[in-house]
């Protein structure tokens, strides 16, 4: 059983946990979420393709990310989920974080924080390893094939986090 630490509306930890994807927050009770782009020096990027048996957006573009476990730090977390969606370890690699949004989801029950993080890696396809349970494999991408799945609702947190796609 996975467990997630539960924040408050100003992101300080509260000492709570709840398990991993249930649904049933507290009014002002947050959940850490991460995410992670991966540039090469050439300005592409990779994507990964949600798999088709997802519960929400199966078959859509996005950037590795996931949970926060209880007691791990947000870059700790986005760099194992790097790692454990693509296999791509960004550890020595440049960038790092870049900024957080909130989501507040009272309707849902599943308020979170997103942080969001970019690296700048050299990589080719034969380095990336899709991860077969969350994805329906991967593509390396220019900015303008990222803005055409997000015109098409087919890119995932994209006007949230389109700052971090930049040349």
């Amino acid at each position: 059983m996975e467990l997630w630490d539960i924040y408050d509306e100003n992101k300080q930890l509260t000492g709570r946990t709840m398990v991993r994807n249930d649904w049933n927050m507290q009014p002002g009770d947050f959940h850490l979420t991460v995410l992670g782009a991966i540039k090469r020096p050439d300005g592409k990027y990779l994507v990964t393709k949600r798999s088709m048996d997802k519960e929400w957006a199966p078959g859509a573009w996005e950037i590795p990310g996931g949970g926060v476990r209880a007691g791990e730090t947000s870059e700790d977390a986005v760099k194992r989920e790097i790692l454990e969606e693509t296999g791509i370890d960004v550890n020595g690699a440049k960038g790092g974080y870049e900024f957080t949004y909130k989501r507040v989801n009272p309707e849902e029950k599943n308020n979170y924080f997103v942080d969001v993080y970019c690296y700048e890696l050299d990589f080719d396809e034969k380095d990336v390893t899709a991860q077969e349970e969350e994805t329906a494999g991967f593509a390396i991408v220019t900015l303008d094939e990222i803005k055409e799945h997000a015109d098409k609702k087919m890119f995932l947190h994209y006007d949230s986090i389109k700052q971090i796609f930049r040349k």
